[in-house]
């Protein structure tokens, strides 16, 4: 179970619905599986890193902004536990591109944005057998 405020899902929302059509992404931060910060970041997708799709099919987070917060996450006495992205027009259920970047002992958000709007939030994790198992959200 993944427990996160109000607060954090509203900024999750709004990331989401702000880059809509293209995919947000942001970072987790936290200790156990309670979320205590959320860090919108730039999706990078074909900027930095990625060719191919466009962001609007596809997320990235920039190597450096992952080693700077978990730099600074460290300084405050938290970790990285999670990442979130949205899928435009489309579930909150993860796909195969998804799955060949997941970390087990990560939680990942995702927020299905409909026309615009955000319609859905799931978390999930990795089970032992690097399966998409769907994780309460508290």
């Amino acid at each position: 179970m993944l427990k996160l405020s109000e607060e954090h899902l509203q900024i999750i929302r709004t990331h989401a619905e702000s880059t809509y059509p293209q995919e947000c992404c942001g970072i987790l931060l936290g200790h156990h599986k309670t979320v205590v910060e959320v860090k919108p970041t730039e999706n990078v997708w074909g900027i930095e890193v990625g060719e191919g799709y466009s962001r609007t099919r596809r997320y990235a987070i920039a190597p450096k902004v992952l080693l700077e917060t978990q730099k600074e996450a460290r300084d405050k006495g938290i970790s990285i536990i999670g990442i979130y992205h949205s899928h435009p027009d489309n579930p909150a259920i993860p796909s195969e591109y998804d799955h060949m970047g997941a970390w087990q002992e990560y939680s990942y958000i995702i927020a299905s944005v409909q026309k615009g709007q955000v319609s859905d939030i799931k978390s999930w994790v990795l089970d032992e057998k690097s399966q998409f198992q769907e994780e309460s959200i508290l």
